[in-house]
């Protein structure tokens, strides 16, 4: 009886302490940010989870948006100026585009026509239906989600210069 006592008393320990140092995954700050599986403008199947190591910005957008298009060369600009950064626990920094675009040709003519260089573009090409926009709760685009090289989440919805200053306060210079 006792054995099994403490063995119940270890188990629920043991339980508790994995639990306390394993974040929950969500779309909050603070949270492991879900992981999303979709293919490049080629078909290849980019895992958001791929990235990991490096300071991610996911960015919601399509085509078709006003907003988001007019965003872009903020983005751009972010990223050329931290891309070989290094940050607490990472090096580099990256942006994972999810397009919300249901067509393919004015969604590879967005990539270009903004010149959004980085490699990380996906979509599903299912518009608002996207499974990644529903996992992350997107209703309005842009829309960004800013994770460390664990894949947390440390800021949302940054726009403008508040991307630059957020990634300024976490690189190490």
């Amino acid at each position: 009886m006792k054995k099994s006592g403490l063995f119940a008393l270890i188990m629920f320990f043991s339980v508790f302490v994995a639990n306390a140092q394993s974040p929950k995954t969500g779309t909050e700050v603070g949270n492991l940010a879900p992981d999303i599986k979709l293919s490049s403008p080629e078909g290849n199947v980019i895992p958001l989870s791929s990235l990991k190591g490096k300071m991610v910005l996911i960015d919601f957008w399509a085509s078709w948006c006003g907003p988001c298009r007019m965003e872009n060369p903020n983005v751009v600009q972010t990223y050329k100026r931290f891309k070989a950064s290094k940050f607490k626990g990472g090096k580099g920094f990256t942006v994972y585009s999810v397009s919300l675009d249901k067509d393919k040709t004015a969604w590879m003519n967005a990539i270009r026509q903004d010149g959004l260089e980085w490699t990380n573009h996906v979509s599903d090409l299912k518009w608002w239906y996207s499974d990644a926009a529903k996992n992350y709760g997107v209703n309005a685009i842009p829309t960004n989600w800013l994770i460390d090289d664990k894949g947390i989440i440390v800021a949302k919805n940054l726009r403008g210069a508040a991307l630059s200053q957020e990634l300024e306060k976490l690189e190490v210079k």
